[in-house]
């Protein structure tokens, strides 16, 4: 919070219609999570935009850094000690990982006990250390680009829809946090980025909005119905789709 709350944070949001998408995560059994079906779109779509990729540093210089490759920061609330907390796990390139391997690194991340998990075990020392050290070493990382993605990320997925709700103004110290609401039976969804002003302008990020929705129905959308149509016995349809 303390590094969030002076970024010049902007947010451009989108409704989108997810319908294709919809469709072929209906034949998926079991059905892969909303959140890495967006997670999957959203590197892809910083694969394509390196304007999703950098970050604004001031060490040595004040300076834009461009990450090759995207590293996803993603919250979970986890219970620790009779209380619920929130941290943060990193994937490292996630637009090469096929879908059920990326379901399959979240689930740890929320099922695992935190003590096995390093990045939750890092956040909880340094969350002990004394305020100073603490805010010392976290300018570091944000501010030094080789470090900042493999300790922090490329950009921030934090979502609320799974309760019916969603987060309007989410603070992150990245460069863009993706969010979005409920997702309607007809695939209707509103999507949010929120950016770093430094980083971006609003026109590109609608840009990338629209973008965004044709990759989710499109390559994100080919790759989940290709899992469904390997999880059930041929000749059976896909659940919504025209026979």
């Amino acid at each position: 919070m303390r590094f969030s709350i002076g970024i010049p944070r902007v947010t451009v949001q989108r409704q989108m219609n997810l319908r294709p998408l919809l469709d072929a995560r209906g034949g998926c059994d079991p059905r892969p999570s909303w959140t890495v079906l967006f997670l999957k779109g959203y590197a892809l779509l910083s694969k394509e935009i390196p304007d999703l990729r950098r970050a604004y540093v001031k060490f040595p210089r004040h300076q834009l850094y461009e990450y090759p490759e995207s590293v996803a920061s993603i919250a979970h609330e986890r219970e620790h000690e009779g209380e619920r907390i929130v941290l943060l796990s990193t994937i490292k390139g996630p637009e090469q990982r096929p879908i059920p391997q990326l379901e399959a690194l979240i689930r740890e991340a929320r099922s695992l006990p935190i003590a096995e998990i390093k990045e939750f075990r890092r956040s909880l020392k340094l969350a002990r250390a004394p305020a100073l050290l603490r805010w010392s070493l976290m300018w570091l990382g944000l501010n030094l680009g080789r470090k900042r993605a493999r300790y922090f990320g490329t950009f921030q997925l934090s979502v609320y829809s799974g309760l019916g709700a969603e987060s309007l103004n989410p603070l992150t110290p990245l460069t863009t946090l993706l969010n979005y609401g409920p997702i309607d039976a007809q695939g209707s969804v509103l999507v949010r980025i929120h950016y770093d002003h430094r980083v971006m302008d609003g026109a590109s990020v609608a840009r990338a909005l629209e973008r965004f929705e044709r990759i989710l129905n499109g390559e994100v959308a080919s790759e989940t119905a290709a899992l469904a149509q390997g999880a059930r016995p041929a000749g059976m349809p896909i659940a919504g789709a025209t026979p």
